[in-house]
């Protein structure tokens, strides 16, 4: 699939396995491991993101004139929006109504993982021309498979701008993300809150510290098989009371264990020799990403204990500049995390449906920057001159 050029040309890989991972990686960077070669492996081998469940590769590379990868998108044939943290049912719902098919559709992004970062993955001496020929090669594959739309979620700014200015539509979202303002410590940060937040934190830590729970930060080969299986266990457990059932297979845990240990910081929660609770991170070169959690649903507070306290105690003792905690949760708020924006855009093939879609999301774009700024007004953090 040439590009118009003679330079690129973009290739559709029905699996991350056709791709070369140094190749592959080169492009992702080293920032984000969701993007990394390792972590879409271990979804598509695991059995997780395969046909079957709905997500079935069809990763697009550019490649240059030497037939090495210049760029790169992680891109599935989906047969429903699930597992995407942006919500389109009632687009989908709409354009059925209508007489319209909506799956499949496209989707531009890391499945079960609402983690932003780079969509249009070009290696750093690569030419100009590569990010438009990825746009260009969604655009033409979507025409040519008949499919109602292609969906890149949560891309970085410069990226929605960009897809906005190739006639995409562009929709905002809110995430909770921790910054570290150059904390030395965790008492550090509580001294930059509030007196009643802090008060309140400090609450939450004691008791989850007086009801004997031991929380465990590993990494690399601290990880033990026996770990994962608990993990698995508890995601298992948390998913199906939330949602009824989860996406991620045992396999997928340990294949991460197995091919990417030294990213991974799993809190396990021990109690009298007992794992009751986890929660899943990756780190990044500046980041910890928070992604899953689960437990035996017995402690108070230890789900803030292990995924935003542990979190944050991590990032500053190892000097982070940032926790991203996923998606959801205005609670997240009180504990420090502040609102910013997410970011998707969206390729629609009937232009009628694509009219109605414009309009509401130009409305819904001004109803979420007005949520964000009223959010920041209830950060925890101290006003200046407030002792």
């Amino acid at each position: 699939m040439p590009d118009g050029g003679d330079a690129i040309t973009v290739k559709i890989l029905t699996g991350i396995g056709e791709a070369d991972p140094a190749q592959w990686d080169a492009c992702a960077g080293p920032d984000n491991p969701f993007l990394r070669h390792a972590f879409l492996a271990a979804l598509e081998e695991s059995g997780s993101a395969a046909a079957p469940t709905g997500w079935q590769p069809m990763h697009l590379t550019a490649l240059d004139a030497e037939g090495r990868i210049a760029g790169a998108a992680p891109m599935y044939v989906k047969s429903h929006s699930y597992g995407e943290y942006v919500f389109d049912h009632s687009w989908a719902h709409a354009y059925e109504r209508a007489g319209g098919k909506y799956y499949p559709k496209l989707q531009v992004a890391v499945p079960f993982t609402p983690v932003p970062g780079p969509r249009l993955l070009v290696r750093p001496d690569a030419g100009e021309g590569v990010a438009p020929a990825l746009i260009q090669a969604m655009e033409e594959v979507a025409r040519r498979s008949g499919v109602s739309s292609v969906h890149v979620t949560f891309p970085r700014e410069a990226e929605w701008d960009r897809l906005g200015e190739a006639g995409w539509l562009r929709r905002l979202g809110v995430q909770y993300h921790w910054h570290n303002r150059g904390y030395g410590s965790f008492d550090d940060f509580l001294g930059a809150l509030s007196s009643r937040k802090r008060k309140s934190i400090r609450k939450e830590r004691r008791e989850v510290a007086e009801s004997g729970v031991r929380i465990h930060a590993l990494s690399g080969g601290d990880i033990k098989p026996v770990h994962w299986d608990a993990f698995h266990r508890f995601y298992m457990d948390t998913t199906d009371r939330k949602w009824g059932g989860g996406y991620l297979t045992r396999g997928f845990f340990h294949r991460l264990g197995a091919t990417m240990a030294d990213d991974v910081v799993l809190v396990m929660c021990e109690d009298g020799g007992e794992w009751v609770a986890g929660a899943l991170n990756l780190k990044g070169t500046d980041a910890l990403y928070g992604r899953n959690w689960g437990s035996d649903g017995r402690y108070r507070f230890l789900h803030f204990e292990a995924c935003y306290y542990t979190a944050l105690d991590y990032a500053i003792s190892h000097g982070l500049a940032r926790v991203e905690a996923g998606a959801q949760g205005e609670h997240k708020i009180q504990r420090g995390y502040l609102p910013v924006p997410t970011y998707s855009a969206h390729w629609i093939r009937d232009a009628g449906f694509r009219r109605v879609l414009a309009n509401h999301l130009e409305q819904e774009r001004a109803s979420v920057r007005a949520e964000i700024e009223a959010l920041g007004e209830l950060s925890p953090y101290r006003k200046d001159g407030e002792a």
